[in-house]
């Protein structure tokens, strides 16, 4: 298990996850109270946003939790412009909501965010030990959906949530450790956490196909 205090800076191929700071408080101001970015989060968000709202969640919220052990949250960053946030991604310790993300509209349709949840994936099935990862969708964000689906996950549950933008039908999606560890097995060529190819070994391989497919196919 990582020490609350230790949250480390991850890289992949394209992008660097770095520990949510307040200095990053002024990008994601910026970036942040969007439509599009905010309509199928928690509800729990004040909207409109506050202008001070960023300076607020990170000083009164995320780094309390960070600093608890109880969250982990990283700003997204180009490798090619590590000084521009461009999202956010969060690994929390509660039953049904373990990871959470969003991304400036401008950059979807790049896999940006497919490659930090793997990266956040292996953090919290290896570093921290976890037995299970669970993150709630709304049923009209196929965005985030087909991310969840591509990646191995599946649907538990269904139940009505409430959003930014109002009660939405919700599922709550989950993939095991066994799971993660079988779906990066199929998938060779998926994102390890420093951003390198996984390459696993040709049996390896064949005996994940024999004997663990099916618990990594999407349901």
């Amino acid at each position: 298990m990582v020490p609350p205090t230790t949250i480390p800076e991850g890289r992949t191929d394209r992008l660097i996850l770095r520990p949510l700071s307040l200095e990053d408080a002024p990008q994601i101001q910026r970036l942040f109270p969007q439509w599009k970015v905010v309509k199928y989060l928690a509800a729990k968000i004040p909207w409109p946003y506050p202008s001070d709202g960023a300076e607020q969640f990170i000083r009164d919220s995320a780094l309390p939790a960070m600093e608890r052990g109880e969250a982990w949250h990283w700003s997204l960053r180009l490798r090619t412009d590590p000084d521009q946030v461009i999202g956010l991604i969060t690994l929390t310790l509660s039953e049904d909501e373990n990871r959470g993300f969003w991304l400036d509209p401008n950059y979807r349709g790049h896999g940006y965010m497919t490659e930090a949840c793997a990266w956040a994936n292996d953090f919290w099935f290896d570093k921290l030990a976890q037995a299970r990862l669970r993150a709630p969708k709304a049923v009209a964000n196929r965005g985030s959906r087909r991310i969840s689906q591509r990646m191995g996950m599946r649907v538990i549950h269904l139940e009505p949530r409430d959003y930014v933008s109002g009660r939405l039908p919700s599922e709550i999606w989950e993939i095991t450790a066994e799971e993660w560890q079988v779906w990066k097995l199929l998938h060779p060529m998926g994102l390890a956490p420093a951003g390198k190819p996984v390459r696993a070994p040709a049996k390896s391989v064949s005996a994940a196909r024999k004997h663990g497919s099916t618990a990594a196919r999407p349901r």
